[in-house]
């Protein structure tokens, strides 16, 4: 995938603030830490394209990035992070559901879940979400680079059972690291296109 632009456009908390709907939406969620904006970064081939920081709970809003005038990455606040205010986390519950169910150009969700831990309760939560509203998801196991290969398959499997997974949906394992699974993640972005 040649990538020749990849921008962010704008933050937004409410409808309002969203960019106005131009390209189709693929929305990237998943546990504070798990690696999204170093997923995102490594997909678009950028350093610092989503700012990555070592405290989690940092992204606060919905952050909307043009992908070569094809598709709009949205990154949505990072979930289960206990150093949060219950009001916050509320709030940020509040948005990401209203996204979630009236954006219609939003063509599917990216979710990201550790691919050395069983999925958290707040993963499966996510996971009953989008499948209640009839979202197509991509579920990207990061961080594989951190397991074994003879591993994986005992993992990823761990995952499925876990999250209930529907054999409609894709499972990715991926690594920022060593770049393994970003042409699986594009070819999986694109059919949901």
């Amino acid at each position: 995938m040649k990538i020749y632009k990849a921008d962010f456009i704008t933050s937004g908390v409410n409808p309002e603030h969203y960019p106005e709907p131009m390209l189709p939406e693929v929305a990237l969620a998943g546990r504070s830490n798990v690696g999204k904006s170093s997923f995102i970064n490594k997909l678009v081939q950028r350093k610092a394209l989503a700012r990555t920081s070592s405290k989690p709970g940092k992204t606060q809003t919905l952050n909307f990035f043009n992908i070569n005038d094809e598709v709009m990455f949205v990154d949505v606040p990072g979930y289960g992070y206990a150093k949060v205010s219950k009001t916050e986390r509320e709030a940020w519950g509040k948005m990401m559901e209203k996204y979630f169910t009236q954006r219609e150009i939003l063509k599917g969700v990216v979710q990201l879940v550790d691919i050395r831990h069983d999925p958290s309760a707040d993963d499966v939560t996510m996971y009953d979400f989008l499948k209640y509203y009839d979202l197509p998801v991509i579920v990207v196991a990061t961080k594989l680079d951190k397991i074994k290969k003879s591993q994986r398959d005992k993992h990823i499997a761990a995952i499925k059972r876990k999250l209930q997974f529907d054999g409609q949906d894709t499972l990715i394992p991926f690594s920022s690291e060593t770049g393994e699974g970003v042409d699986a993640a594009w070819e999986a972005i694109y059919r949901l296109l």
